[in-house]
């Protein structure tokens, strides 16, 4: 007597959960321009890293005597895998099965999915491609829907709980709504494929039943849609694309908030000067320049990762590293509205803020803020109000700051710039006050505009004047920034920080009795 048959079984039901939703689905699948999720997941972690957990699980018809017949796999796919040799948890619908919205095995999977990352630390990645529940039920032999018992748990809170611990990726690699949406939208990174990817709240059919409005799923929702409003953080030219952006996303971050992310050796001089920093800034006030070939000056060559680029687009985020270290990025971007803070910056800049202090990430302000965008738009959108959050956010952050004032700090908008106990310094372009020059003077000597015998010329006049009041030698004097720095230097002040701050973000850790 062995137990050779239900090895035999074993194998066979592992091949049939191999074969997904069957050769067809897998065609179609691939003529959409999609890849399946089991290879998805292998193009993602390093080779032969994964490990699947609920390999057979499914649905099985077994004959009269007892054999097996048929098995359709769940279809939701998770297990350990490891990127860069760092272990991670990876899950996802399986597209092929039931247009990826759940069967019973698929459920239970994709519920089990968060509490795997939690339990073990590890960051969470979600491939997502499917829908959620089907108006149909689970089946066809089951009765309406009666819900889940008055004693489960929501499935949210385990989602809420990634957020506060492991960083959380996700990447939509095709249509997804419902549930799998939810899940996209909450995570610490979204990233959508330019032009297979939807996330919908309700598909067409709902919203031609609801509106009588024919719309496509890339009218609805397609990534030029939800670059825009926030909903995802990049778009990816390709699968492959989307892949590597969330490896180098994670590559800034921690295994858990538990942890410190490592330091990179870089051939990168800690000194390093670059000669156009001096000239970067024009002289002329009114000109603008690319915030973004500063970023790539100063930090460590060809490491500046940015995300949420077309949102809030007054605001850069991002990481980099800084004589190897991983530091976050907050910029400003002249090119839009001078960088001033729109509601839709403030948004932006409130959640990076928050995620870089879940996870330890020192944040670098390089800063040219006009102050809060103004007008009748700014004010229906609220600006004061998500502003204002926006600075909250950095006022309660715990995580080491260091701002340069590249150019303009004014108004209430500039203190979300400025961490507590931060590390200051300021380039000899700087200025700064309580309003900016053109605005203040328009207020401030009105009158005096108005009675003078040249308005223009008078305006002019007292603008050069007050500019002089605005440049950083008084606040140095009054020791008001710590540095006024030659801007070539900038890198090797910031590396010098970033080297000595690592004690802090250590004892930060024991502090908070994360370790």
């Amino acid at each position: 007597m062995n137990w050779k048959k239900e090895t035999t079984e074993l194998k066979k039901r592992r091949k049939l959960a191999k074969s997904q939703g069957g050769k067809e689905a897998i065609k179609l699948q691939h003529a959409k321009g999609r890849l399946t999720l089991r290879e998805r997941i292998n193009l993602l972690l390093d080779e032969n890293s994964f490990e699947e957990q609920g390999e057979i699980a499914g649905g099985s018809e077994v004959n009269e005597e007892g054999q097996l017949e048929s098995l359709t796999p769940a279809n939701f796919i998770l297990g350990f895998g490891k990127i860069n040799n760092k272990r991670v948890v990876v899950g996802g619908e399986d597209f092929t099965v039931k247009g990826g919205s759940p069967n019973p095995a698929g459920l239970r999977k994709s519920v089990y999915t968060e509490e795997l990352a939690l339990k073990y630390k590890m960051p969470l990645i979600r491939l997502h491609e499917g829908g959620g529940g089907s108006v149909a039920g689970p089946g066809k032999k089951s009765g309406g829907y009666g819900g889940d018992p008055v004693f489960s748990r929501s499935r949210f809170k385990s989602i809420a709980d990634t957020l506060r611990e492991i960083p959380v990726a996700s990447a939509a690699l095709g249509p997804v709504a419902g549930m799998p949406a939810a899940r996209f939208v909450a995570s610490h990174f979204r990233v959508m494929t330019k032009e297979t990817a939807q996330i919908l709240v309700a598909g067409p059919a709902v919203v031609e039943r609801a509106f009588g409005k024919k719309m496509t799923k890339e009218e609805l929702g397609g990534s030029e849609v939800h670059k825009l409003n926030g909903v995802t953080d990049n778009v990816a030219t390709s699968e492959e694309d989307a892949f590597l952006q969330i490896k180098t996303f994670l590559s800034f971050f921690p295994q858990n908030k538990y942890e410190l992310t490592e330091r990179i050796e870089t051939p990168d001089p800690f000194d390093r000067q670059e000669e156009s920093l001096i000239s970067i800034i024009p002289k002329d006030r009114k000109k603008s320049y690319e915030m973004r070939d500063v970023v790539n000056l100063i930090f460590d060559k060809d490491s500046f990762f940015e995300m949420t680029k077309f949102f809030g687009r007054g605001i850069i985020t991002g990481f980099a590293r800084i004589n190897g270290y991983s530091v976050a990025i907050f910029a400003n971007d002249s090119n839009f509205y001078a960088g001033s803070m729109s509601a839709e910056g403030a948004q932006k800049t409130s959640r990076f803020i928050r995620l870089c202090d879940t996870f330890n990430i020192p944040i670098v302000s390089l800063v040219d803020e006009p102050g809060f965008l103004i007008g009748p738009d700014a004010e229906k959108a609220g600006t004061i109000l998500h502003g204002t959050e926006a600075v909250l956010a950095t006022t309660e952050s715990t995580v080491p700051w260091t701002t340069v004032m590249i150019r303009k700090s004014f108004g209430v908008a500039a203190a979300a710039h400025y961490g507590p106990d931060g590390y200051v310094l300021a380039w000899p372009s700087a200025e700064s006050g309580p309003l900016p020059l053109e605005g203040g003077v328009a207020v401030a000597f009105k009158k005096e505009i108005a009675q003078a015998a040249n308005p223009e010329a008078k305006r002019k006049e007292l603008e050069e004047k007050m500019a002089k009041n605005q440049n950083p030698f008084p606040r140095a004097e009054a020791f008001s920034v710590h540095e006024i720095i030659d801007p070539r230097e900038t890198r090797r002040y910031i590396s010098l920080w970033a080297d000595r701050i690592q004690g802090q973000l250590k004892a930060s850790l024991v502090k908070d009795k994360l370790i």
